[in-house]
């Protein structure tokens, strides 16, 4: 049989080579497999943790005992479908066995009891998975979309691939399939070193920097040991002390370094860490905050000799486009009361960003941006910087900048990391794996995955033997890179302004609205100095897609609102309220809101004691164009709102370390968070649960503490992912000054 050609992967789907694009071309399928933990509990209610192989291919997935590439014939043990109302969520580091894992929660988003667990070895791990379910669900999404029997899809399949000497068998795998390994296999799962797969499996990267401007102005001040220092030398600063910085580039995957930077193993810390070597970990609060003890010798910085020890918290989180970020703050934990012999003393405040960055083609070397950021006192850093004795390098700052440096060197000197976080290797060839006609359709499948996995088997038919035939094994190994052109200097000279005939219908005379006559429970800001306000600034502060995004990446300032901000609501609930709209207290409910073409409701549910709802009404003056990117988002389906639903925030006005933790990447919120959909009438209402995430109740937390003393800009759009959607355009904006959460209305339900 003649080899079918290579084919090139971009963004997840798959074309042959010289193919014309037809609607009639076949989307090829990633195939997943590695070892991972399945967490759950049994009939008789004991909780266990099974070593398990792990095996994905389209939208089904498999779960064996033994790896069935070593064992062919091998029955799994559990079967099921990744259906479009999957939600993952990594629950982030946890005991398991008394060991660290990552450990991913799968649920229906329709029922909340139908849940499952697995775990993983490292970070890196945790994150290739999630990436494999949702290559899975975008299968899913896209059998569903083609429309037709499943079944009949299927069988169809099966006559393309129909071997003729075998016809009660076919193999699964449609030509080339991508097989994409996740980790080292069972024994790296049981030891304690940290063993990463390297890169983004569809090689697809959101670019590589924020996509809101920041106010911050860097100066670079020193270089010590190839990392430069960085000085922020802006106005715009809040806080009394100076904002520095470290960076450099490692010779690693970001998820290595974000394991070297977690692990608190006195001996690999004291390679690289003249700080903070000896680590405690003296709580644990959730899978992604924990609170450490420290004590170090301060003999070799200064000539006091008295010991210092210290407490801070951790808290970690990584973002849509692979960013890792930590926090670490001082604290105070009752297990670790004063010591006597040590003096109790604060660690600055800082923060760790670890960025994967693009490598070229030719090359199989990983490399990571790694930035620590943290502020001081002003007078002591300009006699430091200003000084060219030897007083600076012998300063705890100096110590805390000089992290950057260790963590490289001891990277570098320890080539086993970056040698086996390049292992992940994808295979382009035929799988290996051939199955009964008919156990892939509908019938034979039945259980979504959340049931498959959550169920407790015994037994296998693991036994039993293969046929007689093999299917050649060797295949040419393609690496995937990221590719990014970044074009930053021309895109900040161009805007990007919504066509309003394009989106709204142009047949239609816009009406006049007069916000004079909009009203909600947060009042708009009269002057730049007003305070518990909204406003609605314009885009030029965010970065969105370009026409010529799909060709170099490069991003452009955004430019007016298409949608007009009408007002906003700020109210105090007991518990989350979905459907806001069409409570009597709602802007929509009104005279003038039933009279408007078009209401765009985003209730924002943010989960404190109590819980607030924060409620923006954006208005168009026409009805929607039935033809517009728009309006196929306001009549989609949810599969297609989530995938396309975009917010961008950044923090204008604020102390830093909520920026950082805020950051200013743009955020897929159907897949951060779970959102629910409302269309009825004149309007279509998001209600995003923010504490659907643990990430982001996390981080929501943080902000809270800080949110009357802060400014906010959002920026709402719909992403564009084919070239006739650009360039993207902003759908509106809010800027919220300062909010005081005792001002929040009371909503009775």
């Amino acid at each position: 049989m003649e080899k079918p050609p290579l084919k090139l992967v971009k963004n997840g789907s798959e074309r042959s080579e010289g193919s014309s694009g037809s609607g009639g071309e076949d989307k090829g399928r990633f195939e997943y497999f590695g070892w991972v933990y399945h967490l759950g509990v049994n009939s008789i209610g004991r909780e266990y943790c099974h070593l398990r192989f792990l095996f994905i291919r389209g939208k089904y997935v498999e779960m064996y005992k033994r790896d069935p590439h070593q064992n062919p014939g091998i029955k799994p043990i559990r079967r099921g479908v990744v259906g479009p109302t999957l939600m993952v969520e990594e629950l982030g580091r946890q005991k398991v066995n008394q060991g660290d894992f990552y450990v991913i929660r799968f649920c229906n988003r329709l029922d909340e009891m139908k849940k499952g667990e697995i775990a993983c070895r490292t970070a890196g791990e945790a994150r290739k998975w999630m990436e494999a379910f949702d290559h899975a669900k975008q299968q899913a999404e896209y059998e569903i979309s083609r429309g037709g029997s499943t079944r009949n899809k299927l069988n169809m399949e099966t006559e393309i691939n129909l071997e003729g000497h075998r016809p009660r068998m076919r193999r699964y795998a449609h030509g080339l399939k991508e097989l994409i390994r996740i980790g080292q296999g069972p024994e790296t799962l049981l030891r304690q070193s940290s063993t990463l797969g390297a890169g983004r499996p569809d090689g697809y990267i959101e670019g590589d920097t924020g996509d809101a401007i920041e106010a911050n102005e860097w100066k670079c001040v020193r270089t010590i040991s190839g990392v430069r220092i960085f000085e922020d030398v802006s106005d715009s600063q809040s806080g009394k002390g100076v904002l520095v910085k470290s960076v450099g580039v490692v010779d690693a995957t970001a998820d290595t370094v974000f394991e070297a930077i977690l692990n608190i193993e006195r001996h690999q810390r004291y390679e690289w860490d003249m700080l903070t070597g000896d680590l405690e970990l003296i709580d644990s609060i959730d899978g992604h905050y924990d609170v450490v003890y420290g004590i170090y010798d301060p003999k070799f910085l200064t000539r006091w000799h008295s010991k210092r020890d210290f407490v801070f918290s951790r808290q970690w989180f990584r973002g849509q486009d692979g960013t890792y970020t930590i926090l670490q703050r001082p604290a105070v934990h009752k297990k670790k009361p004063p010591r006597s012999g040590y003096r109790r003393t604060k660690i600055n405040p800082s923060t760790w960003e670890i960025r994967n960055l693009n490598t070229p083609i030719a090359s199989n070397a990983p490399r990571c941006l790694v930035t620590q950021m943290f502020e001081i006192d002003s007078s002591g850093w300009c006699r430091w910087t200003k000084s060219h004795c030897s007083k600076f390098e012998k300063s705890i700052p100096y110590a805390l900048l000089c992290q950057v440096a260790g963590l490289r060197e001891y990277i570098g000197a320890n080539p086993a990391l970056s040698l086996e976080s390049a292992t992940t290797v994808v295979h382009s060839k035929i799988s290996d794996v051939s199955v009964p006609i008919g156990e892939y359709e509908d019938g034979e499948v039945q259980d979504e995955f959340y049931d498959a996995i959550a169920a407790d088997s015994s037994s296998s038919s693991e036994d039993e033997e293969s046929d007689s035939d093999e299917h050649d094994n060797k295949g040419s190994k393609v690496k995937l890179k990221n590719v990014s052109w970044a074009i930053a200097g021309l895109a900040l000279k161009r805007t990007s302004a919504p066509d309003a005939n394009k989106e709204l219908d142009p047949t239609v005379t816009p009406i006049s609205i007069d916000p004079t006559q909009c009203h909600g429970s947060l009042h708009k800001a009269k002057d730049g100095t007003d305070t518990n306000c909204w406003a609605s600034p314009s885009g030029t502060g965010f970065m969105i897609r370009g026409k010529t995004y799909l060709k170099d990446n490069s991003k452009v300032m955004g430019g007016d609102p298409l949608l007009k901000l009408i007002a906003v609501d700020w109210f105090k609930v007991d518990k989350s309220i979905d459907r806001i709209a069409l409570h009597p207290r709602s802007l929509v409910q009104s005279g003038v809101g039933k009279k408007l073409p078009f209401i765009l409701v985003i209730n924002l549910q943010v989960p404190a004691k109590p819980n607030y709802s924060l409620v923006l009404y954006y208005a168009a003056d026409r009805p929607l164009n039935k033809s517009s990117l728009l309006a196929k988002f306001v009549d989609g389906s949810d599969m297609f709102r989530d995938a396309r639903f975009k917010l961008i925030p950044s923090i204008v006005e604020g102390y830093w370390m909520v920026k950082r933790a805020v950051g200013t990447k743009a955020c897929l919120l159907g897949k951060a968070v779970t959102c629910k959909y409302f269309r009825q009438d004149n309007f279509l209402e998001i209600d995003v649960d923010i504490g659907s995430s643990s990430v982001a109740r996390s981080v929501i937390g943080l902000v809270l503490g800080y949110v009357t003393s802060i400014v906010v800009d959002l920026a709402i759009l719909i992403e564009a992912k084919e070239e006739a959607e650009l360039p993207e355009y902003i759908l509106g904006t809010v800027r919220l000054n300062r909010l005081k959460p005792d001002s929040a209305v009371n909503l009775e339900v």
